[in-house]
């Protein structure tokens, strides 16, 4: 006897569990829970067995399949059940995952339903559960076309009625009498012409689509249920999350929003705020060589007290890689030059207020390879119908600490999830996509390389380009602000800095 079928995750958590015998809900949770302890990976087989029951299970990607039957049931009978029962979910679900299991949980459970009953096997395939669940009765089709043709009848009776009376009550009043009564209602307390009008009317009322009156509402307040209330609804109890201190994602933004949230501005923003803003786009090739590096930097300047709006900023630029520099046609180029300071050409005039402003800018394009902040190197190596891949990382600016790094590798589509072997960091398999996630929260001179292994059904042209991205509070080059001061009296302002160093392209080909 099959005492239950269950979707659960490898730590024993059911998302989906159809019992088909009477059993406790602690019962089958319990069973569920103990279940991934006693299998063992070494062995070959999947099915376990304890005292009372026994698991018979199919790995789905995350997930187990699982059916729970007694001791003494037919096990070739119960694989080919299984079987079917693991056919059965990629029909509702699009990918093996645990929120789409918990989206379509319903449709699962009465799937199930149509495979086992009170925990025998049905003599049914795919399409036919695929049929019932539909619920498609012919029968029914014929019913409603059969109802519908006699409604249609029905009224064009109705119509014919209305018309012979209609033309009865002419008749009667042309001739100066009285119209006869209908359907007995003549000898009633209302005169037959009267109720003749009266069914006539209502008859041919009948046959006009009607425009209901907005019903008058009652000036007072209403606790009745509205419609389209929920919005609002939504929006008041999002703000009470807001001023409880809770942080609302609003929207899933890209990478820009992420580097905004974990790269936010600092709190203690000075009335002279400065930006370092920093961005990178590189091309490399997958056997070595940097094809293409270009990095743009910029100063943003923002002034919010106008008592601090004519000064001069103290720029250290200890970058030895060559970067060309390039200040803002309003800037003392001389000064600049001579003493490395970023003021007006003319002292008299004032920085613009509560508004950014770019003051110097720099570019770096290169194909010097000893120049690539972090080198990644992936080796892809045939074993038969699969690939080994082996993809490794280093960071060769040590004095940089890059922080969210993700290194993206796409994956052949159809194949399923990747083995993964050793890793440093975390990994995150987006099957909708075909990517495998490498996720690494810093890398700095502490953690400056690191491997992952992983093996998948492919050729090795399946894994590239692979894509590289992270986010970072120091800048590449090292062009810094030291100091601020006021033009008159050179006494110093307290400022507030903002460095950013982002990716644009980062890709090994």
């Amino acid at each position: 006897v099959l005492l239950a079928a269950a979707v659960c995750t490898k730590a024993g958590k059911a998302i989906v569990s159809r019992q088909f015998v009477e059993m406790t809900r602690t019962r089958i949770e319990g069973l569920l829970a103990a279940f991934p302890k006693l299998m063992n990976t070494g062995k070959q087989h999947t099915f376990v067995e304890t005292e009372s029951v026994r698991y018979v299970y199919q790995p789905m990607e995350k997930l187990y399949m699982v059916l729970i039957t007694t001791k003494n049931s037919n096990i070739l009978e119960d694989l080919e059940t299984l079987r079917l029962f693991s056919r059965v979910i990629p029909e509702y679900c699009r990918a093996l995952e645990e929120n789409e299991i918990s989206e379509h949980c319903f449709d699962l459970i009465f799937a199930f339903d149509e495979i086992v009953a009170l925990g025998y096997r049905e003599n049914v395939n795919l399409a036919q559960i695929r049929t019932f669940t539909e619920m498609d009765s012919h029968e029914e089709k014929v019913f409603r076309a059969v109802r519908e043709t006699q409604e249609r009848e029905a009224k064009a009776e109705m119509r014919r009625k209305a018309k012979e009376l209609q033309q009865a009550r002419r008749d009667a009043e042309r001739q100066g009498k009285k119209a006869p009564g209908f359907g007995g209602f003549g000898s009633s307390a209302v005169s037959g012409g009267t109720t003749a009008t009266m069914i006539t009317e209502t008859i041919i009322e009948t046959e006009k689509p009607k425009v209901a009156p907005a019903p008058a509402r009652p000036s007072g307040p209403s606790k009745a249920l509205k419609l389209g209330a929920k919005g609002k609804e939504v929006d008041n109890f999002v703000d009470k999350l807001k001023s409880e201190g809770e942080n609302i994602m609003t929207s899933v933004g890209k990478r820009s929003t992420e580097a905004a949230k974990v790269l936010a501005p600092p709190v203690n923003m000075e009335s002279v705020h400065m930006k370092i803003e920093e961005k990178i786009s590189l091309t490399c090739g997958r056997d070595g060589g940097l094809q293409n590096m270009e990095l743009h930097g910029m100063i943003m300047l923002h002034i919010s007290d106008e008592k601090f709006a004519r000064i001069r900023l103290h720029v250290e630029n200890e970058d030895k890689r060559g970067v060309q520099l390039q200040t803002h046609p309003n800037v003392d180029k001389k000064l600049f030059t001579a003493e490395s300071q970023i003021g007006l050409k003319n002292p008299e005039k004032s920085f613009p207020i509560n508004s950014d402003v770019g003051v110097l800018k720099w570019r770096l394009q290169t194909t010097e390879e000893s120049f690539i902040p972090l080198t990644i190197n992936c080796w892809p190596s045939e074993s038969g119908n699969s690939c080994d891949v082996n993809i490794e990382y280093e960071l060769q600016e040590e004095s940089l600490e890059l922080n969210d790094v993700i290194i993206a590798i796409p994956l052949p589509s159809g194949v399923g999830a990747p083995v993964i072997g050793e890793i440093d960091g975390e990994y995150r398999h987006d099957s909708r996509r075909n990517l495998l996630e490498w996720c690494l929260p810093v890398i700095d001179a502490k953690n400056k390389s690191g491997s992952l292994e992983f093996s998948i059904a492919g050729q090795p042209n399946d894994f590239f380009p692979v894509q590289v991205s992270f986010i970072s509070k120091k800048n590449y080059c090292n062009i810094q602000v030291t100091k601020v001061t006021q033009v008159d009296g050179n006494s110093p302002v307290r400022f507030s800095t903002e460095t950013t160093f982002l990716v644009e392209k980062y890709e090994i080909l």
